[in-house]
C-alpha cells in the first residue's frame, strides 16, 4: 500500500518491553498510525531485570499492549536469534527504543545486532536527568555514553545539558532537544485521567481518609544513585500506618524494588514476604502496582518518596509539593534536579515526616508554587510537542 506521497509507509517497529514507561513513546506511535506516511507495529519482548534469573515477562509485556487496544506482535522465543530473523524479514526502516540498558536485552535485540539493518531511535523512558555520577564534573557518563547512546541513528532529549554533551561527543549520530513525550503524556493525562485509588472506606465520623501515597526508590548504595531508603524505613512505615489508622498508605514501588531488595541481599526473601503480608494485613493499606501514575497521583493527597522521578513527575501533575525523604549520600543532583528538590518538601528523619502529614492533613503544608513552575518550565520547553516534532523530524530523515 501507498501513501499520499506516492511511497511505501516508513515502517516503523517499536520494540518494547519496558511497558512501565510506555507513555515514554505511546503518543509517537498513535500518532504515526494515524499518519499515512507511517506504518508503525510495537512487538514485544522478554526482558531480564534486576533479580530475575532469566528472561521471562513478555506474557505481561503483551497483557498491557492487549488492555491498551495496540495491536502487537509477541517475539516471546527463548533464542532471540528467531527473532532477530523476523524482524530483519519485517524490514523496518527505523525502530524505537525507550531502554538504554543492554545487559537487560535478549542477545539478539542488542543494539549491535538491531543497527545492522535498521536505523534505531532512542527515546529516554525517564522524565528527565536528575542525577550526577559521583567524582565525575559534568552530565553522568550513564546518560551519554553507552551502546545504546553511541549507536542509535536518532536520539530525541528533554535536557539541554545532555544534549550538549552528546554533541561534544560527537558520535555521528542525531541529536534532538524535542522535549520528551512522557511529560506531555503526564500531563495530557492529568487533565483527562479520573484519580483512581485502590482502599475504598470511611472513617466512623463519615470523613475520607487522609491519603498518602509512598513511592519508593530502587537504589540503595552508592554504586547506583543511593536514593532509596526502603530496607532503613518499612517497618518504621508499618509502624506509622497502625498508629495512624485515619490515614489511608498505597504502597506504589519503583518496578524493580522488590527484586533489588532480594537479590542485592538488602533483605531475605523470607523477610520481604512478611513485611508484604503485615502491610497487607493493615485495612488502611495497599499495595498497588499498576494504575497510571496520573490517576493515582491525582486521587492521593500527599506522596512520600525518596527519589528520583517522583520529584518531578508528582507537582507537575498535581500542582503539590512532594515530600522528599532525603537520603543525606545520594549521588548529587543536576540543574533539573536541583529544581525539582526545591519543588518539594524534604524530611530526613520520621518524626519530621510525622509532623509533615500532620500539617498536610491541617492544609498547612507550603505550596511552592513558584518552585513548580519554574521546574514545569524547563522540562517541558516545548509543551504538548514533543510527539509531533519526533515524527516530523523522522520524515525528514527519511527522505534525505
Amino acid at each position: 500500500m501507498l501513501s499520499d506521497t506516492g511511497h511505501r509507509p516508513i515502517r516503523v517497529i517499536f520494540l518494547v518491553f519496558y511497558v512501565e514507561a510506555w507513555d515514554s513513546l505511546d503518543s509517537i506511535y498513535r500518532a504515526m498510525l494515524a499518519d499515512q506516511r507511517f506504518d508503525p507495529l510495537v512487538i514485544t519482548i522478554p526482558r531480564k531485570l534486576t533479580g530475575y534469573d532469566d528472561f521471562t515477562d513478555e506474557p505481561l509485556i503483551s497483557k498491557f499492549f492487549t488492555e491498551q487496544g495496540i495491536v502487537h506482535e509477541r517475539f516471546s522465543d527463548e533464542d532471540s536469534l528467531i527473532g532477530l530473523e523476523r524482524l530483519k524479514e519485517l524490514d523496518p526502516d527505523y525502530l524505537f527504543l525507550n531502554y538504554p540498558w543492554q545487559r537487560n536485552y535478549q542477545p539478539g535485540y542488542q543494539i549491535e545486532q538491531l543497527i545492522q539493518f535498521t536505523h534505531v531511535c532512542y527515546v529516554p523512558y525517564f522524565t528527565s536527568s536528575l542525577v550526577q555520577e559521583p567524582d565525575f564534573d559534568g552530565i553522568a557518563p550513564h546518560q551519554y555514553t553507552q551502546p545504546t547512546h553511541r549507536l542509535s541513528h536518532m536520539i530525541f532529549l528533554q535536557d539541554a545539558e545532555v544534549a550538549s554533551a552528546f554533541v561534544e561527543a560527537d558520535y555521528g549520530n542525531q541529536i534532538y532537544r524535542t522535549g520528551t513525550p512522557k511529560i506531555d503524556a503526564l500531563l495530557e493525562s492529568a487533565a483527562k485521567t479520573a484519580p483512581f485509588w485502590p482502599l475504598d472506606r470511611r472513617l466512623d465520623s463519615g470523613e475520607a481518609p487522609f491519603r498518602l501515597l509512598w513511592g519508593p526508590h530502587h537504589s540503595y548504595g552508592p554504586n547506583w544513585l543511593n536514593f532509596g531508603v526502603f530496607a532503613d524505613l518499612c517497618n518504621d512505615m508499618l509502624e506509622f500506618a497502625r498508629t495512624h489508622q485515619h490515614i489511608d498508605v498505597v504502597l506504589r514501588p519503583h518496578p524493580f524494588l522488590f527484586g533489588t531488595l532480594t537479590d542485592r541481599d538488602l533483605m531475605t526473601p523470607g523477610e520481604l514476604a512478611e513485611w508484604k503480608t503485615a502491610w497487607a494485613a493493615l485495612p488502611n493499606t495497599a499495595t498497588q502496582e499498576s494504575a497510571s501514575f496520573a490517576a493515582i497521583f491525582l486521587a492521593s493527597d500527599a506522596l512520600l518518596t525518596d527519589g528520583i522521578s517522583f520529584l518531578v513527575e508528582y507537582p507537575l501533575v498535581t500542582g503539590t509539593p512532594a515530600i522528599f525523604w532525603e537520603k543525606s549520600e545520594h549521588w548529587a543532583f543536576t540543574h533539573t534536579g536541583i529544581l525539582a528538590a526545591a519543588a518539594s518538601i524534604r524530611v530526613t528523619a520520621m518524626d519530621e515526616f510525622a509532623a509533615t502529614i500532620a500539617a498536610a492533613e491541617a492544609g498547612l503544608l507550603p505550596t511552592h508554587s513558584e518552585e513548580i513552575a519554574e521546574l514545569l518550565a524547563y522540562v517541558s520547553p516545548y509543551p504538548g510537542r514533543a510527539a509531533a516534532s519526533i515524527i516530523e523530524l523522522v520524515a525528514e530523515d527519511f527522505e534525505r
